[in-house]
């Protein structure tokens, strides 16, 4: 087995420890924003929609609902505030990819795979026209990604890309010693500030007449009376709807049939404090685009646009249970790591702390990219299983529910990839026992050049295999 550079160019304990000793536990995006509040649900209403869950997906429903019918009464009701989970706390990529990248995508749906990334461009396109049509404030810069061999293994799963830079060129664009080649594509990514993002899709939201009720979790979905309609329960009131669409992302469904589709994976997040202009010189990185690397366990990261570096991934931690857990938040471990791969990855920036650390839940499923489906003889929708892809494809998601509560027979509801649902996840304790296999695999095959073993070839012909 092969070491990898994290391993061989590891930064000293002292560097680690330093760095991570005045970092706050607490979501950057999320610190630096006035959020809005909106009211409880403390009465019974009617409405035409409602919207469970006021993250991304959620709200470019409700946003989507009233701009394709403005005569809708629209209601989101959320379990906390909007954006508090997913929504506010990831990495702010927002791409082109409705399938968790290109191979995943070829690999399931080979037939339809050029007719998905139109779709995922112009749904790029269509965010990016609907940020300014509104003008949200939202941070939203299209620079693309540069995606980075950081192994001599890797440099063949770049070669062939139009992008591609040698190592000289890749680290003409960002000065890491670790760079053997990368490829830059220029108009597949957006970046956004997260929180932002979700505030003002919420502005808007309202604007256009939809009504956000916060801290109003919804409990159930029952019959109403005399066949009126669906009742989604809170503590407090009930929403009676012709329509229900089903934004929960991570958290349990509210459809039994959905409960072992997806399971929460916690990733973790540092963000350093701002950088000076001798250390952003000594980085370059003038281009401000996403950065990935290229191994199963990567790590993104971006600049914030205050002059911070927001570095995360790698670890992808399943707890056992397959609970939601604040707890689960807090793991030293996960924040050593990657503060020691940030070092390896920018040694000429020892010396500098990290203000911010957190984590989130991801939604994820066996085919690693969304999925869709309407119970309830059609009356209720859901898209989940975004699997950390959710920033742009949430808002296609809003679309397909949408199209497939109307009954409309469309260019989305069409696709096989629509259509179809990803395998399952046992029941615990073989969740567990099967996603640490998997974890275990996909780090063996990081130290052995890339090459996947049994395990992982098998899960490949099942259509349960990982490849980002």
């Amino acid at each position: 087995m092969h070491s990898t550079v994290f391993e061989r160019h590891r930064p000293t304990a002292s560097v680690v420890s330093n760095a991570l000793s005045d970092t706050r536990h607490a979501v950057f995006w999320r610190d630096d924003i006035a959020q809005p509040e909106h009211p409880r649900l403390a009465r019974d209403m009617p409405a035409d929609l409602v919207v469970v869950g006021a993250g991304y997906t959620g709200l470019w429903t409700a946003v989507r609902a009233k701009e394709r019918d403005p005569d809708l009464r629209v209601v989101v009701l959320d379990a906390r505030t909007v954006g508090w989970a997913a929504s506010g706390r990831n990495g702010g990529f927002c791409e082109t990819s409705l399938t968790h990248g290109a191979e995943n995508g070829i690999r399931r749906w080979p037939e339809e795979f050029p007719r998905l990334e139109r779709l995922g461009r112009q749904n790029l396109d269509e965010i990016e026209a609907t940020i300014a049509r509104y003008g949200m404030d939202a941070e939203f810069e299209r620079t693309g990604t540069l995606s980075v061999a950081v192994e001599p293994h890797q440099i063949d799963w770049v070669a062939q890309d139009p992008g591609f830079l040698d190592a000289a060129q890749t680290r003409a664009l960002v000065d890491s010693p670790t760079y053997l080649a990368g490829a830059w594509e220029r108009r597949d990514t957006a970046l956004v500030h997260p929180a932002k993002l979700a505030r003002e899709l919420a502005r808007v939201a309202g604007e256009l007449g939809v009504e956000i009720f916060e801290h109003s979790r919804v409990t159930g979905l029952t019959e109403a009376d005399a066949g009126t309609g669906l009742l989604a329960r809170t503590a407090a009131g009930a929403v009676r709807a012709e329509r229900v669409a089903l934004g929960t992302n991570v958290f349990p469904s509210l459809l039994r049939r959905n409960r072992l589709m997806t399971v929460p994976v916690y990733d973790y997040v540092l963000v350093t404090e701002p950088l000076s202009a001798a250390q952003w010189a000594s980085v370059g990185w003038e281009g401000r685009q996403g950065i990935a690397d290229l191994a199963n366990q990567f790590h993104y990261y971006r600049r914030t646009a205050d002059g911070r570096i927001l570095f995360g991934g790698y670890d992808a931690v399943y707890h056992p249970g397959g609970r939601v857990r604040a707890a689960y938040e807090e793991r030293p471990s996960s924040f050593e790591t990657l503060a020691a791969h940030f070092f390896t990855t920018f040694p000429q920036l020892e010396g500098l702390r990290f203000s911010h650390r957190w984590a989130g839940a991801i939604d994820s499923c066996s085919r690693f990219c969304a999925f869709y489906g309407t119970a309830r003889r059609g009356r209720v929708a859901y898209a989940t299983g975004f699997t950390g892809l959710g920033v742009g494809a949430s808002r296609f998601g809003a679309d397909v529910m949408l199209d497939l509560l109307s009954g409309e027979h469309t260019e989305r509801t069409a696709l096989r990839m629509v259509r179809e649902k990803p395998i399952p996840f046992p029941p615990e304790p073989a969740a567990t026992i099967g996603v640490e296999l998997v974890r275990w695999s996909m780090d063996r095959a990081d130290h052995n050049e890339g090459r996947r073993n049994a395990l992982l070839k098998t899960l490949d012909a099942l259509g349960m295999g990982f490849d980002s």
